[in-house]
């Protein structure tokens, strides 16, 4: 079973989820602060990580960036009273693979960790999809147009490639929400435009066609 870091501060916290995650039958190491949470998370003896962002001493955020400049691909679910969008893009940005806001119930954290643990399987390096002008090269986690290597966030690779599985196909908020996070967000929330816009940047506004109404659909240019 999988071995599962938790940097929390919050005795009470951490022991709540250390509990749950013990009687759903993962091995955990609790730790409280964040030069101990990098320490630990990079030490590559964890399968994921449940990494708060008020931690003393280096914050989530910054344990975060930390991790991922050096090459880290561990799984990173953050934990936080805050739950703005703003925050919530933040942390993805960052490098997190999900964002879950406190209070939570621990069914909620355990569904994120196990579809978090199921994503992070490693990629057949030969794979690679296309559609139009654009490719996806899954192994190396790049996209490419024409002659164009085009590096991408970890999360922006994982709307490209739910939109090349479903070439020409209309794609709602939600089901990118639900193929690419793992959950729903609020409805109201507008993390998928936001990224769908940072994609729009790097890889041409016109190959991302806004259905109105319903979500967003890939061109074949």
């Amino acid at each position: 079973m999988a071995n599962i870091l938790i940097a929390e501060d919050e005795e009470r916290i951490s022991r709540f989820i250390q509990k749950g995650l013990r009687a759903s039958g993962f091995t955990t190491t609790v730790v409280e602060d964040g030069a101990r949470a990098l320490d630990y998370a990079a030490s590559g003896e964890f399968d994921l990580l449940i990494l708060d962002v008020g931690l003393p001493g280096m914050d989530g955020f910054k344990v975060l960036s930390v991790l991922r400049s050096t090459g880290s691909a561990l799984p990173v679910i953050m934990c936080t009273a805050r739950d703005s969008v703003e925050d919530t893009v933040h942390g993805l940005d960052k490098g997190a693979d999900d964002y879950l806001a406190k209070p939570f119930r621990f069914q909620e954290l355990l569904a994120r960790v196990k579809a978090r643990l199921r994503n992070s399987a490693p990629a057949t390096v030969e794979d690679e999809l296309h559609y139009g002008t654009l490719s996806l090269d899954v192994g190396k986690r790049y996209a490419v147009i024409g002659d164009e290597q085009i590096e991408l966030s970890a999360r922006e690779f994982s709307i490209v490639r739910v939109f090349l599985e479903n070439p020409g196909q209309v794609l709602s908020r939600g089901q990118l929400l639900s193929r690419v996070w793992g959950y729903d967000f609020d409805g109201a929330s507008n993390v998928v435009d936001v990224y769908v816009r940072y994609l729009r940047n790097k890889l041409g506004a016109e190959r991302f066609i806004t259905v109105r109404g319903v979500g967003y659909r890939l061109a074949e240019i």
